[in-house]
């Protein structure tokens, strides 16, 4: 007897490369055994597809049964399995009609009683598989996810007979019903901030250019405060943004009433006791970290030299490249990571050095090594940098500050800018590019020459300067980085680095 092939995905880092469920029926002992690399949680499949398969009305064939899922260097895991596995069995046993089985991918999760459970990353297997031209049959309890897609090619079956029935002819099945990603909460507005003027033109640049900011100050200075509210002044995330960071979320097993807010950017705040594998994803199978997590968005490290050195300098190459690599002994798994960092930390470890209302009582010595915890290159890939100052208390009298809304609409202007001058944003720009629309004027030059002998900046720091100055350049609609912008640019370097 001729094998039967179901087709199914394996998610694997960005990608969902198709794995094909060979099921064979031959003689020998009864049994059921399941081969192609697979990992626990797949050979416990046997168990559940008997159970399933019986308590649907249907029966376990009483042959040697050998399921192959390839291909075979492919590592598989989790229980996504069960539904092309049972499905194949009925087909290769013809209690079940093959002929339709090439126009769909099977994923699911089977219950004894053979009703579908939803799996992690159902979201990235779905637009797999429409991208290659394939229906998809899924849970129904999945719709939520499935239904962002908007395609009526993803079908929902609540259980294996609804699903047999289906591809026997007999009965038909639904579409999933478009969904639209829902607003959890409200987003914090950019007015909530009073006064700290020079705070905001730096999150504004840091905004329009994708830059990366450190916010260095004494506590209650209104850091925290900034940084949660700079997605609300960025562009929001179009159809195919959000999916991208969906999906994401789909992979870790996130529930989607715990999704980003559909109006504004990813904005993931991970605690200061996170390991390098929580910021960068890792485990046996691996899975994204909050890095990936904030896909298209923000990444906001608070007290960041309270986090551990190792997991900060992982995150040195994927703030340059946007994308994580995490190496296993069989396989390396990429996820993209293109993220926007904002930091914040005090000065000192009591966290009142230069504060005129709070006496610090560190020593030279204890602030040195408070600093030291954050390396150089690692600062060294950071764009800007902020020293905020306490403001006194500014009240009901204060004048109104500008909105979010207000400062997006700049935003969104210098970002259109940006992209129609090289298609990127000024901080994505590559040396060729830099050299191109960052050149700045002859006095320009000169003071960034005259500031990288006497500062020490390396030449990262200099063109990462260059980058900032042709987003404030921008932002005064200067076709021309002149001395002033490169003078900005420079007073906004990460001050521990100055």
């Amino acid at each position: 007897m001729q094998p039967v092939t179901v087709r199914c995905r394996a998610p694997e880092g960005g990608r969902a490369p198709e794995v094909f469920v060979e099921v064979h029926l031959g003689p020998g002992l009864p049994g059921l055994s399941v081969v192609g690399l697979v990992e626990t949680a797949v050979r416990e499949s046997r168990d559940r597809v008997r159970a399933a398969l019986q308590n649907s009305g249907f029966e376990m064939p009483d042959r040697r049964i050998v399921v192959s899922l390839a291909p075979a260097d492919l590592p598989k895991s989790g229980s996504r399995y069960d539904l092309p596995i049972a499905i194949g069995i009925l087909c290769a046993s013809r209690q079940l009609a093959a002929s339709r089985l090439d126009r769909y991918e099977l994923t699911g999760e089977l219950a004894l009683s053979g009703e579908l459970r939803a799996v992690p990353g159902l979201l990235p297997v779905a637009m797999a598989a429409l991208s290659d031209g394939h229906s998809i049959i899924i849970p129904r309890a999945a719709e939520a996810e499935a239904g962002l897609l908007r395609d009526s090619r993803v079908r929902v079956a609540e259980n294996l007979l609804a699903v047999a029935e289906f591809l026997s002819g007999t009965k038909p099945l639904p579409s999933a019903r478009p969904q639209a990603l829902q607003c959890i909460a409200p987003v914090p507005d950019l007015s909530d901030v009073v006064g700290q003027s020079v705070a905001r033109r730096a999150l504004e640049i840091a905004a329009a250019g994708g830059h990366h900011l450190l916010m260095c100050g004494p506590p209650g200075t209104g850091k925290s405060m900034l940084a949660r509210r700079l997605p609300g002044i960025l562009p929001a995330p179009d159809h195919r943004r959000a999916l991208q960071t969906a999906a994401l979320y789909s992979l870790k097993g996130i529930a989607t009433r715990h999704w980003p807010d559909p109006r504004a950017p990813a904005f993931r705040a991970p605690h200061h006791t996170a390991t390098a594998a929580a910021l960068a994803g890792g485990g046996s199978a691996p899975t994204p970290g909050e890095l990936s997590l904030a896909h298209n968005g923000v990444l906001f490290l608070d007290e960041l030299p309270e986090f551990k050195r190792s997991a900060l300098e992982v995150l040195r190459e994927p703030l340059e490249t946007g994308v994580i690599s995490i190496a296993r002994a069989n396989r390396t798994v990429s996820f993209p990571a293109q993220t926007q960092l904002v930091a914040a930390m005090n000065p000192c470890p009591c966290g009142y050095l230069g504060d005129p209302q709070h006496e610090c009582r560190c020593s030279p010595d204890q602030i040195r090594r408070y600093r030291e915890r954050l390396s150089g290159p690692f600062l060294d890939r950071i764009d800007m940098g902020l020293h905020i100052s306490r403001e006194p208390p500014l009240l009901f009298d204060a004048p109104a500050a500008e909105s979010s809304a207000v400062v997006r609409q700049r935003v969104e202007q210098m970002q259109a800018l940006a992209r129609a001058r090289a298609n990127k944003l000024n901080a994505e720009l590559d040396t060729d590019e830099l050299r191109l629309h960052c050149r700045p004027d002859e006095a320009g030059m000169r003071l960034l020459n005259e500031a990288a002998d006497k500062l020490g900046l390396s030449h990262r720091a200099c063109n990462r300067s260059l980058r900032v100055a042709r987003t404030i350049a921008d932002t005064h609609g200067s076709a021309t980085v002149c001395a002033a912008h490169v003078a900005e640019a420079l007073s906004l370097r990460p001050v521990l680095v100055r």
